[in-house]
């Protein structure tokens, strides 16, 4: 028999949060973001609950060439454009759409050698400062384009870096649009944020993109966590991991849990060994100590760790279950058995991270199977 620990991904979750994304930016065309293997997810995974989007936008060629592999015959986007001359060459033989984010992608536009003219997409630095040109040297960057044979149609884009939280996205609307204004080409704004807490019917008309980027929430976690958890905006969980307890400990006060001794029993209290470590994507560290520990679903219902997590076994807390015990179910997040729901995003909490890290971490070990 297998180590009773695994992974499912729901696909019909997956369509859920698609059709979200679309009801808040109904005017908008939809890029699917599936980087970092559709963020842990799987590529393959996903696309049959995703393929419903107008197109997938990621970063490594080597998932571009995956999904044209599954049958995906349309846009395809390279958030972070090309890292090397003959990249190019691959945009044209897999007709790739990609970002410009610095002269030098210019510079190597502009000696390639093409049967047919790129589509690309011109990034602003509009504040995040990582990727994209300043607002001054813009649109010299647009003309520059503009004049080359090898480059096809310009879209322009930003990226936000707050729309998740009280300073908002206002400043670089105004910035980007500022810098593109009278500039041909379609737009793309927004990430998940800014798709749920900025668009919608009541949406200002400077945050009209022909583009939005949903990530996160397509994979059914929040972005502003913890001001709003997934279910206040529709999310369903796109990732259930799951195991089962294969021990029961029964402690007596004073008694000791796991390594370093970090836990003692204050009273009796029976404890369940699950089948979940570090090695399976299990966060190891856990925000306020052995006395809070990390949420956990035990038969749907709710506890959690306590001591340390191990490289492959948790301890948790089964006084809320006197009937628990081998074999029980045990939800680390995403949906149990009996439908109760545990985000990723409440784990991830607990142990000083994000439900992204979490998704992204899912160790090889750990089997996946597709559900509906």
């Amino acid at each position: 028999m297998p180590r009773p620990i695994h992974a499912q991904i729901h696909t019909e979750a997956l369509r859920h949060n698609l059709a979200r994304a679309r009801q808040s930016s109904p005017d908008a065309r939809v890029w699917a973001v599936v980087k970092a293997n559709a963020y842990g997810h799987g590529i393959e995974r996903v696309y049959e609950g995703l393929r419903g989007a107008d197109g997938f936008a990621l970063l490594d060629l080597d998932e571009a060439r995956r999904l044209r592999g599954l049958g995906w015959r349309g846009p395809i986007l390279l958030l972070e454009g090309v890292f090397e001359q003959r990249d190019l060459e691959l945009c044209s033989s897999l007709d790739l759409w990609h970002v410009v984010h610095c002269e030098q992608q210019i510079d190597m536009l502009a000696v390639h050698k093409t049967h047919g003219p790129h589509r690309v997409f011109l990034k602003m630095n509009s504040g995040m400062n990582r990727l994209g040109f300043r607002p001054a040297h813009y649109r010299a960057a647009w003309t520059r384009l503009n004049a080359l044979p090898q480059v096809d149609e310009i879209s322009h884009m930003t990226h936000f870096s707050d729309a998740d939280g009280p300073v908002g996205i206002a400043q670089q609307v105004a910035v980007f649009n500022a810098a593109t204004q009278d500039l041909p080409g379609e737009r793309s704004l927004s990430n998940s944020a800014a798709v749920l807490r900025h668009m919608g019917p009541r949406a200002a008309a400077a945050l009209r993109s022909d583009w939005v980027r949903p990530g996160i929430l397509l994979y059914g976690a929040s972005p502003d966590h913890p001001e709003h958890g997934p279910a206040h905006w529709g999310l369903q969980p796109a990732m259930s991991l799951r195991s089962r307890i294969i021990g029961v400990q029964q402690l007596q006060p004073g008694d000791a849990v796991g390594y370093g001794s970090t836990y003692r029993a204050a009273a009796p209290m029976r404890i369940g060994i699950v089948a979940c470590g570090y090695a399976d994507g299990y966060l190891r560290a856990s925000a306020g100590g052995a006395e809070r520990g990390t949420p956990v679903l035990v038969d749907g219902v709710l506890t959690r760790t306590v001591g340390r997590v191990s490289m492959d076994l948790i301890t948790v807390d089964l006084t809320p279950l006197p009937a628990a015990g081998m074999g029980s179910e045990v939800t680390l997040w995403g949906r149990a058995g009996n439908g109760a729901v545990l985000p990723i995003d409440d784990v991830a909490l607990a142990g000083g991270s994000v439900g992204y890290e979490l998704m992204c971490a899912l160790a090889p070990r750990v089997p996946v199977e597709v559900v509906a």
